[in-house]
């Protein structure tokens, strides 16, 4: 049987990190965190997760530049990625979703809709790499 896909989460928030990885693993998701953009980028080049929640607002490097970097390499540019953030201007999403974002969750996070869009986009990017494959 083969290794179930992560869902990566990225926050510099330790309660938020703690909150979506249990409710995740209580969904039966396969579930790793970074608390920072640096580490996320880290982690995703060792091993590409099948979805990342990304928290804009962060130190060091943003979760605007992590999103950039990643559609910028070819080898994780299909990763989904969907912002997590408690800001909630207008500007922010439209600028998440011209980098590449494929949805946006505001916080504080609704379980139900969390739950339903995350599943969502990963059974979007399941298929999406069946197809890729051939």
């Amino acid at each position: 049987m083969s290794e179930q896909p992560a869902v990566l989460i990225v926050d510099d928030s330790p309660t938020t990190l703690d909150l979506m990885s249990a409710m995740l693993r209580a969904e039966g998701l396969a579930v790793r965190t970074a608390d920072s953009g640096q580490l996320a980028l880290a982690a995703i080049a060792a091993h590409p997760p099948a979805l990342v929640l990304l928290d804009i607002r962060m130190p060091g490097i943003d979760g605007f530049e992590v999103c950039r970097r990643l559609k910028a390499d070819p080898k994780t540019r299909n990763i989904p990625v969907i912002f997590i953030s408690a800001a909630n201007e207008v500007e922010e999403r439209v600028e998440g979703f011209r980098l590449g974002a494929v949805d946006y969750i505001a916080k504080p996070v609704q379980r139900e809709e969390c739950l339903a869009r995350i599943k969502a986009h990963l059974e979007i990017g399941h298929a999406f790499l069946k197809v890729e494959r051939g």
